[in-house]
Formats: structure tokens, C-alpha cells, sequence
């Protein structure tokens, strides 16, 4: 197995974590479902899904050369890495708490909403960094190809991210509105993402390979 369980069970429950933490991407699922209905939702989070992949793809093959050319920049992109988990936590435990609001604009098709959701995933470029900056922690060199693990990494992130994004726009008008009378469980929720980063982090920083 490419990937092992131990792996796993340290990557899934990080890559939830961060598929539940609104963001830009959730944020333009919930627009599209609030304003062109469910099915606009859903589409667009299948066409986040797509944009993802082009990250995943197109960062494997650079890792997958530069370890091949460098193997010490293996240890570079560990703490690179450490160091933007950090940041990532800091992040949430300063925010007040996100509330998510619906987008505006005239009504689009599910096509349409697919289409633009694409652009805006493979345009946003804080989904490189953070593709760059954290699948990396996970690739271990010693249990055979790196881009084979990477892109598995890389499948298990996105669907982790479809299934939250379909269900946000599939459900927009019922989330957002119970998302605004809960700002104390929005808090909440923030914190416990930044302390799961921390976590994530400090066993990241401390962990030999």
C-alpha cells in the first residue's frame, strides 16, 4: 500500500478539518446554492473538486522531480510546511468566527456555476500553497513512488472537500440561516480547528522519518 493506515489516520482528520473551515471555496458553493438552488450548488462544488485535481496534478510532478533531482529538499518542505500549519492556526485562533453569506448576481446554470467554479479554485492561489505546503508531510519516500502518494493524498483531500461543498450548496439557504443564529458554535469551531493544526504541527516538527 502506497499510503499507510497510520498516515491516514493523521491525514484524514487534518484534511477534515480543513474541508470544514469555510473559506473561499465553500463560500462560492453557498452563493451558488442560495442563489441558483441546490443543483447550482452541487455543480459547484463538483467543478472545486476539478480545480483541485489540477493543483494535486501539476504539484505532484513538481515534487515528484525535485525530490528526484534534490533529495535533501525533502527535509525543506517538511518544515515549510510546519510552518505554514502554524500559520494556519494562528489564523483561526484569531478570528472572531466566520459567518457565511450568500453571494449575489443573477441566477446561473449548473453548467455554468461548474464552469466558473473551476476558475475560481485553479486561480486561487493559496490552494497551491496549501497543496504544496501540507500533502508534502505526508509523501513518505521510503514506500515507493512519491507521485502515486501524492495524488492519493491528493483524492482523499478532494472528496473529503466535494462532499462538504456539495452538502453547503445543496443546503445553502438552511446552513447559512442556522450558521447566523450560532455565531458562538462558529467560534467554537474555529478554535477547535487551529488547536487541531497545532497538533498537527508539533507532531509534523518532532516526527523522524
Amino acid at each position: 500500500m502506497p499510503v499507510s493506515l497510520e498516515t491516514l489516520l493523521l491525514f484524514v482528520p487534518a484534511a477534515l478539518a480543513l474541508n470544514l473551515t469555510p473559506g473561499n471555496d465553500m463560500l462560492f458553493c453557498l452563493g451558488q446554492g442560495m442563489k441558483s438552488g441546490p443543483r447550482a450548488g452541487i455543480a459547484a462544488s463538483l467543478g472545486i473538486a476539478a480545480g483541485g485535481f489540477i493543483h494535486v496534478f501539476a504539484a505532484a510532478l513538481g515534487l515528484a522531480a525535485l525530490l528526484a533531482a534534490h533529495p535533501g529538499a525533502f527535509e525543506v518542505l517538511r518544515w515549510a510546511g510546519v510552518a505554514y500549519l502554524v500559520w494556519l492556526a494562528v489564523q483561526a485562533l484569531r478570528s472572531p468566527g466566520l459567518v457565511l453569506e450568500p453571494g449575489s448576481g443573477r441566477r446561473h446554470t449548473p453548467w455554468r456555476a461548474f464552469r466558473e467554479a473551476v476558475l475560481v479554485n485553479v486561480l486561487n492561489p493559496k490552494v497551491a500553497v496549501f497543496i504544496l505546503a501540507l500533502l508534502p508531510q505526508f509523501v513518505d519516500p521510503a514506500r515507493g513512488s512519491g507521485f502515486v502518494q501524492f495524488l492519493l493524498l491528493g483524492t482523499v483531500f478532494n472528496a473529503g472537500g466535494t462532499v462538504v461543498n456539495a452538502l453547503v450548496g445543496g443546503f445553502a439557504g438552511r446552513i447559512s440561516g442556522w450558521l447566523r443564529t450560532r455565531k458562538r458554535l462558529a467560534r467554537g469551531f474555529q478554535r477547535l480547528t487551529g488547536l487541531i493544526f497545532l497538533s498537527l504541527a508539533a507532531r509534523l516538527a518532532f516526527e523522524r522519518r
